[in-house]
């Protein structure tokens, strides 16, 4: 056999032994909330080979490289007709990242990438990259993706200044895409992380924003907003109300956003989001939840304490290490809850729990107390109870 022969015929192998295994339940992390699992879904060595390799011998005749990708990461999400896609942000060796459609019987393993990734038209001339798809399936029949947009800042000599945007395009069937215009917010100079709501809200379109005053930092942005939209199709948002805020010594403090559709119940619609803070390694990313009211989305009626999901074990190594994030989430006919999240900006994972446990979970865990004396009473309030229970 040649050179290229032996190569290719190793890397198809281990494709392939990549796409069979099984996932399994990882029993060594346990809160009760939510099940993880052992393998993630989703790696750069998951990507076809033909995406990454020249596949003609004459040309390749070593099996090299020739367009390499980085990193398999933060993936919209939606289930149709029993099956579970993920919409995934591939990035590239060369930085730039494009959206690539997965696919799944089980939701939890075998996901596939199907021939080609998604080519969005190419209607913003100084946009240089895209990513961080969230996938509403709307009320009005169609599946929306809103997403990251970015340009460079031309603003300021600083080459890594940029300019964040919310794209939006929509489509049926996840291979045929319509793009629309940006969304235009008229309080906030950038927008990232910005989610549409499901259902219209006084008869008008709904997004989850997050303000920012420049592509890194929030500035005086106060959390995730709401805002409404008249027209999708020339989205344009007047006002923000601030509903979870950016809080002083929580998981909030630095930023937070939306990262998922939000998931609707009986008590109200759950929410799950990102936190950021900073710490001397650098900015912590968890995922947190809360809800808000089914009459009024943009009421916040629960917010439990603390992180819902942390980066653990070698999740937190990777190209930004000490980081989850998600922006995808499926419920499906049984009510089983697949919540899909990259670990530091390298590879997808999934936690599986059910609609009742996710409710339990925000309507029951208690609100952070704010500060160390009253977090320690609500400990001792719970230690108390339960010292007396177990000794009746």
């Amino acid at each position: 056999m040649s050179e290229f022969e032996v190569n290719r015929a190793r890397e198809e192998a281990k494709l392939e032994l990549l796409f069979s295994r099984k996932n399994e339940i990882d029993d060594s992390i346990y809160n009760g909330i939510y099940d993880r699992y052992k393998n993630p879904v989703l790696t750069r060595e998951m990507v076809p080979l033909f995406w990454k390799y020249d596949m003609n011998p004459s040309t390749n005749p070593h099996f090299m490289e020739r367009i390499g990708v980085n990193a398999v990461l933060n993936s919209g999400a939606i289930e149709l007709n029993g099956k579970y896609y993920l919409v995934a942000r591939v990035e590239g060796a060369d930085r730039k990242s494009f959206f690539a459609v997965a696919e799944s019987d089980t939701g939890i393993d075998g996901f596939r990438f199907w021939d080609y990734p998604i080519l969005l038209d190419d209607v913003c001339p100084d946009e240089t990259n895209v990513y961080d798809m969230r996938l509403t399936q709307h009320e009005d029949g169609w599946i929306y993706g809103v997403f990251c947009s970015e340009s460079k800042d031309t603003s300021v000599p600083d080459l890594s200044a940029a300019v964040a945007a919310a794209g939006i395009v929509r489509t049926k069937d996840l291979k045929t895409w319509e793009r629309l215009p940006n969304l235009v917010t008229k309080r906030s100079p950038q927008q990232r992380n910005v989610v549409l709501h499901p259902e219209f809200v006084d008869g008008k379109y709904a997004f989850y924003t997050r303000p920012m005053d420049s592509f890194i930092d929030t500035g005086s942005g106060g959390g995730i907003g709401f805002g409404l939209a008249d027209d999708i199709t020339h989205a344009v948002v007047d006002e923000e109300k601030i509903l979870s805020r950016r809080k002083y010594h929580q998981i909030t403090e630095a930023k937070n956003g939306e990262c998922t559709v939000p998931i609707k119940t009986d008590k109200g619609w759950i929410h799950i989001a990102h936190g950021v803070r900073n710490t001397a390694a650098g900015l912590r990313y968890v995922i947190y939840a809360y809800a808000t009211a089914l009459d009024d989305p943009a009421k916040v009626i629960a917010e439990p304490g603390g992180l819902l999901i942390g980066p653990r074990r070698e999740e937190r190594v990777g190209d930004v290490s000490n980081v989850v994030f998600s922006n995808g989430a499926i419920v499906n006919e049984n009510n089983e809850v697949f919540l899909y999240y990259a670990s530091s900006d390298t590879r997808v994972h999934v936690a599986t729990t059910t609609l009742e446990k996710l409710e339990d979970y925000v309507f029951n865990t208690p609100a952070d107390a704010g500060r160390s004396v009253l977090c320690v009473r609500q400990r001792c309030e719970m230690i108390r109870n339960n010292l007396e229970y177990m000794n009746q």
